[in-house]
Parts: structure tokens; sequence; C-alpha cells
């Protein structure tokens, strides 16, 4: 994800925004002045509120100064009171804001323990300024743990669900046994409260806030845009489950290396006299020091026969041995390469900033080879080179 890519930003900037405002709530009550003003003595020393207050309000609710102001002077001083009348105003602000262009804001991401789900998100602000906070941040660290939480959904809002399939949906609700006996007024209700519990079960702003149940996803959002001033809202997703889509074979390995071991046994079957002479020499050659076979070992991380094979081929000459060992390596790739690998582990790159995300999969045979360090840096690296070649679209030229 690259930050506010595909956001259409308008031209005008903030200040000129606020200078059209200014002008706006300076025409405006231009005709009632005389009569505003004798109301508007009693207000003046309303307004006279202890500084210390305005401090501790804004510190709680993190509104603007002028607003806990206000706050504390139409609720005589009450903190708790202000309080709720800021939050009640930053509610009530919130459909205004929601009107604004968000191309601000972070790309987040989350992956679950064992790297088996991973998530990116974007979720978007106004200014560079409330993107930088803690508080938005922590937003949408929690937007995408959530998203993992929710494997059902498809989509960020209702709003945005496939049109042509909620219409098939409908189609086939109507047609429905249990409501064919219904007059069509009724049959039409009952079919639409259907299609909006589907279309909810799939959104992600309909869900309920797993931190939090009592309130949704969309709920939570709402208080953010209180609770910071500006219009956030949240853009995209993608969810990734390791292994989706593989087919795997039904076989197991145990039945591999036994059918491998009959076919290994059933080659050499005539040639066993002749072979024998020959295999004299490499006896001898095999008896190489413990010690050697675990330096190898942990040199190259290949397994004990096959250090013990590469060292005695080798006349115990360790840099041959493992200069023998990648090559073989190599050379076995394409063998490898045509087994299924549907383990591994879902890998993240934020990079700083959080205004590009990356998320990847990269699949092993084994679980074995996925918990390990060097696999899970390799992914790692990954993500970060996928992260640094904005022109790439897919993995392999034959994609």
């Amino acid at each position: 994800f690259n930050l506010g890519e595909g956001i259409e930003k308008r031209v005008d900037d903030f200040a000129a925004e606020v200078a059209a405002q200014t002008q706006v709530k300076a025409e405006a009550p231009a005709a009632p002045k005389v009569e505003k003003k004798e109301e508007a003595a009693p207000a003046a020393d309303a307004v006279k509120v202890d500084a210390k207050l305005v401090k501790q309000l804004r510190d709680a609710t993190g509104a603007g100064m002028m607003d806990c102001k206000k706050a504390l002077a139409e609720n005589n001083g009450d903190i708790e009171e202000a309080t709720v009348f800021l939050r009640k105003k930053g509610m009530a602000s919130a459909d205004k804001k929601a009107s604004r262009i968000a191309a601000e804001g972070a790309v987040a991401s989350y992956i679950h323990a064992g790297s088996r789900i991973g998530v990116l998100v974007e979720v978007n602000c106004e200014t560079d300024f409330v993107a930088r906070g803690d508080r938005f941040k922590a937003l949408a660290a929690d937007i995408a743990m959530q998203v993992a939480a929710c494997p059902d959904i498809e989509y960020v809002n209702p709003s945005d669900a496939d049109q042509e399939m909620v219409e098939r949906e409908r189609a086939i609700e109507m047609q429905k046994e249990d409501l064919l006996s219904k007059p069509e007024a009724i049959r039409a209700k009952i079919v639409q409260g259907r299609i909006d519990k589907m279309v909810n079960e799939k959104a992600l702003t309909t869900q309920d806030y797993i931190k939090d149940t009592t309130k949704t996803v969309d709920e939570l959002v709402k208080e953010a845009t209180a609770e910071l001033g500006e219009k956030i809202s949240i853009r995209r997703f993608q969810r990734f489950n390791l292994g989706e889509g593989i087919e795997k074979r039904v076989d197991d390995f145990a039945a591999e290396v036994a059918a491998q071991t009959q076919v290994k046994a059933e080659a050499p079957a005539a040639p066993k006299v002749e072979k024998k002479e020959e295999a004299a020499p490499a006896a001898d050659a095999v008896k190489v020091d413990a010690k050697l076979v675990k330096q190898l070992r942990d040199a190259t991380g290949a397994g004990m026969m096959d250090c013990k094979k590469a060292l005695a081929e080798n006349n115990g000459d360790i840099e041959e041995a493992t200069v023998f060992l990648r090559k073989k390596g190599m050379a076995s790739a394409d063998k490898k390469a045509s087994r299924i690998a549907a383990e591994g582990a879902v890998a993240s790159y934020i990079h700083a900033g959080s205004r590009i995300g990356v998320l990847v999969e990269v699949n092993c045979e084994t679980d074995f080879v996925a918990r390990g360090d060097r696999f899970k840096a390799l992914a790692a690296d990954i993500a970060m080179q996928v992260a640094a070649c904005p022109d790439v679209e897919y993995v392999n030229p034959s994609d």
C-alpha cells in the first residue's frame, strides 16, 4: 500500500479554507448585531474560567483550548459536564467532518502469532500532524488487529458491497419457499432485512470492536474523529492466510519416503556384484572425524550424512566440502521446486513514516523450517525488497 494513492486531493490549501470560513462567520451575524450585544453580556462573565481547569480538560479530552474554555464556561467549570459537552459536540460534528478529504494517515500491519495470518490496513486523516501522533498510530494498529480477528469480512463499509452480488442474493431470497406465500410488500421487507444482515456481516465498520464489544468499529472511528478533531476513515485492508488456495497432496511424507526407498532398493539390483569392488576404496574415505562433521553442519546447515559424505569425498577439507555441499544444493533445487510448499510465514514491512506498507507470503515445505530464524529473516527481507521496488506487479515473469 502507498499512503493516499488514488485519493484526489483538493487544490485549495488549509489557510484559504480557514480564511473563507472566517469570512462567512463575520458576515452572518451582521444584521442582528445590536440586539445580540445585550444577550452576549452575561456570556462574557461566564468565560472567566481558571486556566488550570482549561489545561486539565485539554489533557483529558485532547480538544482545542478555545473549545475547552467554552465547554467549561457553559458548564459552570464542571470538568465532567464539560467533557460530556465536548464529546457530544465532537460526535455531532463527525458527519460534517466526513465530507472533508483525508489523504494523510498511516499504513499499519498486524502479524498474528505463528505468522500464519497477516493484515495490512490504510487509515486516513487530514493532516500529517495527527498521523504522527500516538493516538492515531494506536487506532491504526487496533484496526489491523480487528481485521485479523474477523475472517469473514470482505470490504470496509456496507456501501462497498458488490451490487451485482447483492441483487443476485435478493433474487434468490425472493424465491425461497418460506416467503412465497407472503404478500409482495411483506416479502420485500423481509428480504431487505436478510440482505442487510448479510452485507453487514461482511463489512469491517459494522463489526463489534474486539477490545470493547459495546461499540462497533464505525463508532470507534467516530470517537477518534471527535477526539482528534479531524476526519478519520479506514480506506482499505488486505488479509493473508498462510497457504490459502494451495492444493495439498493427499499422500503423506512417510509414504513418499517409503516409495523413494523402494525405488532405490530395486534400481541397483542387477549390477550388485560389480559395484561391490568399486565401493571398497570409498569405505576407507568415510572415516571422518566427528568434530569436522559438526563443524561443517554448523557452517552449512546441511544434514549429518551429507556432511560426512562431503568430507569423505574431499579428504576432510572443510572449505572443499562446503563448496561440494553448495553445488549439491544448487543441483537439487530444481527437483525441490516441484514439491508442494504449503507452510511458511506471512511477513510485513512498514517503511519509516508509515507511508508505505508491504505484506508478503513466503512458503516452504515444513513448519520446522518456517519457525527458524533464517526463514523468518528471508521473509522480512523479501517484504523490504517489495517496498524498495515500486514498479513490481507480480512475483515471477510467468505471472
